[in-house]
């Protein structure tokens, strides 16, 4: 079955996942663009397979999460995917955490309501987990959203190489700029949901993304 793009976004929006962040936290979600995948193959928006039984899932829901900063550089993308049943329930739920991959279903369900899974995103730095405890884990939790709030600049990895690039001043503006938002992680979560406007095709946020950085470049140079 061939999905409309009306109905990839429909469908995407009634399993989006319920994010919950830091009191103090100083960025949220710009866009989330959204591809659904009715085979396994390769993900279109993540350096990785997604293989899954097409007897047991219909469909994996990949959500790309996009943010223009995080406390440590201009932009940050992270990843949900969302693996859907024959029968409409949420099967299995996977999110990003750094490069990695974590599975993002607890046992028993108990961070599953209705068709929304409940993920919790790292202070400042946004990797996803079902569980904030594993944030206490990192030995960088504190430092990163503090003291070293910045350091990497202008972030440009391999997807994104060609359609822009950084340069010694401009890792120092951005980094200027973000030692303004550092904070100290209150480890106290509240809910955020995604707002419907946010939503669109992967492929039409991929095309917005260059434009985004260079807006954020111009504004860094006043």
């Amino acid at each position: 079955m061939t999905m409309t793009e009306h109905i990839i976004l429909e469908t995407a929006m009634s399993y989006a996942p319920v994010l919950m962040f830091d009191r103090n936290e100083p960025f949220y979600p710009d866009f989330v663009g959204v591809s659904i995948l009715e085979r396994s193959g390769p993900s279109p928006s993540f350096s990785r397979e997604i293989h899954f039984p097409a007897d047991a899932v219909r469909y994996v829901i990949e959500f790309a999460i996009w943010w223009d900063y995080e406390i440590g550089h201009l932009y940050e993308m992270e990843h949900v995917w969302i693996y859907v049943g024959h029968d409409g329930e949420v099967v299995d739920c996977e999110a990003s955490f750094h490069g990695r991959v974590l599975r993002g279903l607890l046992k028993d369900r108990v961070n599953v309501v209705g068709r929304h899974v409940c993920l919790y995103s790292q202070p400042g730095k946004h990797a996803f987990s079902p569980l904030p405890v594993v944030f206490e884990l990192l030995p960088d939790l504190h430092s990163a959203a503090g003291a070293n709030a910045g350091c990497d600049g202008l972030l440009v990895n391999e997807m994104f190489k060609g359609y822009f690039e950084t340069n010694e001043e401009i890792n120092a503006r951005v980094q200027a700029f973000l030692q303004t938002k550092a904070f100290v992680p209150a480890m106290e979560f509240e809910e955020y949901v995604l707002d419907p406007n946010v939503f669109m095709i992967w492929d039409q946020l991929f095309a917005l993304i260059p434009g985004r950085i260079k807006e954020r470049l111009r504004e860094l140079e006043v």
